[in-house]
């Protein structure tokens, strides 16, 4: 948790502690947390504990139990959009580092347009690429025209980018949403990215289709069983990364500062800031030179393809990128 040391320590007795020794015994004592994904927040952590508020400095909740902390009264806040600049960075980067090339001819589904989604949209349409989106919750809320759906993405989309949370019940569940029914549903041999959740995608499905040459390259940056990457997945992505899609030096200032604001509201404490330049908004068009000379996954595919092992000291040492700047092709 980035740029928060000392900053609660006026007002509070804070403990700093790694996301495994986050247990139920340190939990007994705590009044908040601030975590990331690795914590998981349920009856077998929160039982004995005082908690009041859990701060997830992530986009994601399925980490957390929520009818748990409903139940309990626990308020739960997390920080939607604090990184989108960063994984839709991560995104054309890796189609930038895959094939090379103007992107004006190819056409690009996005699945999930949330936060990271709509960025992902807007920088497409700024490089003049053909776009089709796919959210059916807010294709019923909002209505209109410009929908697709799943079939239509894996008929005609040259390149398809996910960036959906994880939920598991209900109509649109995306658990297992990469599954072999939709791989064989694929037709232009696309090029597959996902930097949302690794459980998505059914990895056994995918690595059958790519073997089979269903697929085109494989951007994996969120993977099924983390901290251990599947070993032939791994083998066969064009771009492998160890869960950093998301990490710009500006998109942790933005989360870790979200958490922590949440944190001194919840107790009505002063507001304390972050050490660092508050970011600027994200870029609204972006260009492939600012792009391609903002982030390059290959160094990062080779540390994580060279040593499997180390995933998880890949992603807790990683040297935070910048994000990329504004900018729009001439």
């Amino acid at each position: 948790m980035p740029f928060v040391a000392g900053l609660l320590d006026p007002y509070a007795t804070v403990r700093y502690l790694s996301g495994e020794e986050i247990d139920a015994k340190a939990a007994a004592t705590a009044d908040g947390m601030i975590i990331r994904t690795r914590t998981r927040c349920d009856a077998a952590l929160l039982d004995k504990s005082p908690c009041k508020i859990i701060a997830t400095a992530t986009i994601g909740t399925d980490h957390i139990d929520m009818d748990y902390c409903r139940r309990r009264g626990i308020t739960v806040v997390n920080v939607p959009g604090c990184n989108a600049p960063a994984v839709a960075q991560y995104v054309f980067g890796s189609i930038m580092a895959v094939i090379n090339r103007p992107l004006r001819s190819y056409t690009l589904g996005i699945v999930g347009v949330g936060h990271v989604g709509s960025l992902v949209e807007k920088w497409a349409r700024s490089l003049d690429m053909k776009v089709m989106v796919c959210d059916p919750p807010r294709q019923r809320a909002e209505g209109g025209e410009g929908w697709s759906t799943l079939d239509e993405i894996a008929e005609k989309a040259d390149i398809i980018t996910f960036h959906t949370p994880l939920t598991r019940e209900g109509d649109d569940a995306t658990y297992h949403m990469i599954d072999a029914a939709f791989l064989a549903r694929l037709k232009r041999f696309p090029i597959i990215i996902n930097s949302a959740r690794g459980e998505i995608a059914d990895t056994a499905a995918l690595v059958a289709a790519s073997k089979a040459g269903k697929t085109g390259p494989l951007v994996i940056d969120c993977w099924e069983h983390e901290p251990t990457p599947d070993a032939e997945l791994l083998a066969l992505a064009a771009v492998a990364t160890p869960h950093i899609a998301g990490y710009s030096r500006e998109g942790k200032v933005r989360a870790s500062q979200q958490a922590v604001d949440a944190l001194t509201t919840f107790f009505m404490l002063p507001r304390v800031t972050i050490d660092e330049p508050l970011p600027p908004a994200a870029a609204g068009s972006v260009t492939i030179a600012g792009i391609t000379s903002s982030y390059d996954p290959a160094a990062d595919t080779a540390a994580l393809k060279g040593s499997p092992a180390d995933f998880e000291k890949l992603r807790n040492g990683y040297n935070y990128r910048h994000e990329t700047p504004e900018g729009r092709e001439d």
